[in-house]
């Protein structure tokens, strides 16, 4: 297994004796992002989906990309659509969208770096995404039965309910729980800072205070058995003293959804999602959410213009649901503020939910 911040060999695919096939310039438009600081998530997303287009290509005696015409193109776009898997079915509208993209992108590099004379990809039609609301957001009840899932008498389970307030509170995203380090806390502020997030940019965003006691509580009652070897100060460790690799993170937190039985299932997202609903259902306005999430944009919506971290403090200690039960009361149950932004900020999420 790669260890932290090394990507593991792929076997090579298509044509690989001859140095202008379609499998060595995926690997140097690979290298040409990784140069211009693309993430290593999105260099590697996209060589999963070139390398079964050059697959295709190859079976069909196509391999370099001089030979590759609109109309090849199209045609793969057809396979794509007539594919079926193991259990009989079909690739979904936004699988065909995500493998198809990178092959436009690579073609767009190519043909800047005159590789190609012509870009076939240019005028590539790419199958119109469907919108669609989350399968699933919980509810107060619902996800106070989730949190109370780890068995707090070990040092994993207040870890573990640590990770999850976190989560809820903040609705951060897989990576960005995984990447977080102690400094990143700021409890006297009420703050916590993502680097280096999606599309590489820095926020900072309002945490509850009842995350930060539970994060609290880890950092200073268990942290340290956790703790091994070299510590480079990543907040949430594995038994091993290592950062959690996205996998095991995304199974830890399904099976507590899957073990407190509420008939719901979900992963990370999960908390995303239901973060954002409840805080809007309590009259959070939609720019504040787009703020706490790291959208600079919604489809539907104007561009995000910067809020202050002091008011989006307030708008937070206001609207989410995991705020002191005192303020709670002092406010009447229900209302949605939401507006017509709630189902077009939903399916922001559950498209983004894909990439995770």
């Amino acid at each position: 297994m790669p260890r932290k911040g090394q990507t593991r060999a792929k076997p090579p695919v298509g044509d690989t004796r001859d140095p202008d096939s379609l499998y060595h310039h995926m690997l140097r438009f690979s290298q040409w992002q990784r140069e211009k600081a693309y993430s290593e998530r999105t260099v590697e997303n996209r060589e999963d989906a070139l390398r079964l287009f050059i697959g295709w290509a190859h079976e069909r005696g196509l391999t370099r990309p001089q030979e590759i015409s609109k109309p090849i193109l199209e045609r793969y776009q057809r396979h794509l659509f007539l594919y079926r898997k193991a259990n009989g079915e079909p690739l979904s509208v936004r699988s065909q969208h995500v493998r198809t993209t990178p092959i436009r992108a690579l073609f767009k590099w190519l043909a800047r770096g005159n590789h190609i004379l012509y870009n076939p990809a240019s005028d590539l039609e790419l199958p119109r995404m469907e919108k669609r609301l989350p399968r699933h957001v919980l509810n107060i009840r619902e996800v106070e039965t989730v949190l109370a899932m780890p068995d707090l008498a070990t040092p994993i389970g207040i870890r573990d309910r640590a990770m999850l307030e976190t989560f809820y509170s903040t609705g951060i995203r897989r990576m960005e729980l995984i990447g977080l380090h102690l400094a990143d806390i700021d409890a006297d502020r009420g703050t916590l800072m993502v680097r280096q997030g999606k599309g590489r940019k820095d926020r900072m965003i309002p945490i509850g205070e009842r995350a930060l006691a539970w994060i609290g509580k880890y950092r200073d009652d268990v942290r340290h058995t956790f703790a091994c070897g070299v510590d480079d100060g990543t907040l949430f460790l594995t038994t091993l003293g290592e950062a959690f690799v996205p996998n095991r993170m995304t199974q830890l937190v399904r099976d507590y959804v899957n073990a407190a039985a509420i008939g719901k299932s979900g992963s990370c997202h999960l908390f995303r999602h239901t973060m954002a609903t409840l805080m809007l259902e309590n009259g959070a306005d939609i720019r504040f959410i787009q703020a706490m999430l790291g959208h600079a944009e919604l489809s539907t919506t104007q561009i995000y213009t910067q809020v202050s971290i002091r008011m989006l403090k307030q708008i937070h200690s206001a609207t989410h649901p995991g705020r002191p039960i005192a303020a709670a009361r002092r406010q009447h149950d229900g209302g949605d503020g939401a507006g017509d932004g709630r189902e077009t900020l939903l399916a922001a999420l559950d498209a983004e939910a894909d990439d995770e």
